[in-house]
């Protein structure tokens, strides 16, 4: 990735969080802007937080980890278990996911400019709950490589695996909307995925606790 598109990159995501930017050749374009308008108080549906994800829970999905190279001055490189992993688009090709504008490792990812998304097969839980953490080395004995593009760390034993570029970063409440342009891509299509439903890990076959 170029410095242009890095800094393209920089621009939208300062841009979506209501970041100011500063003025340069990427800043001196001038591009049309969506009118945002906020939610009032007396709009809000009166939902429980605690019965909205007792619902969504029924919805099952599949288990990701999200990972980044490490970028200039940091000790290592990034990463997050993910359940909002989506595909977005065939031509051109596109993926996204979402992640909580609070989380610590988002920051990181912003940084490198690119991700690989590590889709879990079903005996790998424990990798999944090991990312789930916060403020603990999440790479301590895992084993990786580099995926071939990015450089960010490809899982050993994942059925599947995406390298892309951030292509555009998107508000949604309380979440980010990422949008990856894939860039590599492979599967080693054997074994069942690793699901993830009402709160418990497990298979086609049966959930485990």
């Amino acid at each position: 990735m170029g410095h242009a598109g890095m800094a393209a990159t920089a621009v939208r995501y300062l841009r979506s969080v209501g970041a100011p930017t500063t003025t340069g050749p990427v800043e001196a374009l001038p591009r049309p802007r969506p009118r945002l308008r906020a939610v009032g108080d007396d709009e809000r549906a009166p939902l429980d937080a605690g019965e909205f994800r007792r619902v969504l829970g029924n919805f099952a999905t599949g288990v990701t980890v999200v990972t980044a190279p490490a970028s200039e001055g940091e000790p290592g490189p990034a990463g997050f278990a993910c359940q909002s992993f989506s595909a977005l688009s065939l031509d051109p090709p596109l993926v996204s996911f979402m992640v909580a504008r609070t989380s610590t490792t988002w920051p990181r990812i912003a940084r490198a400019g690119v991700f690989c998304v590590n889709v879990l097969g079903a005996g790998q839980g424990a990798l999944c709950r090991g990312f789930a953490v916060s403020g603990a080395d999440k790479f301590a004995g895992v084993v990786y490589d580099s995926a071939p593009v990015s450089g960010s760390p490809r899982l050993a034993g994942v059925p599947a695996w995406i390298d892309c570029t951030i292509q555009a970063v998107h508000t949604g409440g309380d979440h980010l909307i990422v949008v990856g342009r894939v860039d590599a891509l492979g599967a080693t299509d054997d074994g069942e995925p690793l699901l993830f439903h009402r709160g418990k890990f497990g298979g086609f076959g049966k959930f485990a606790t």
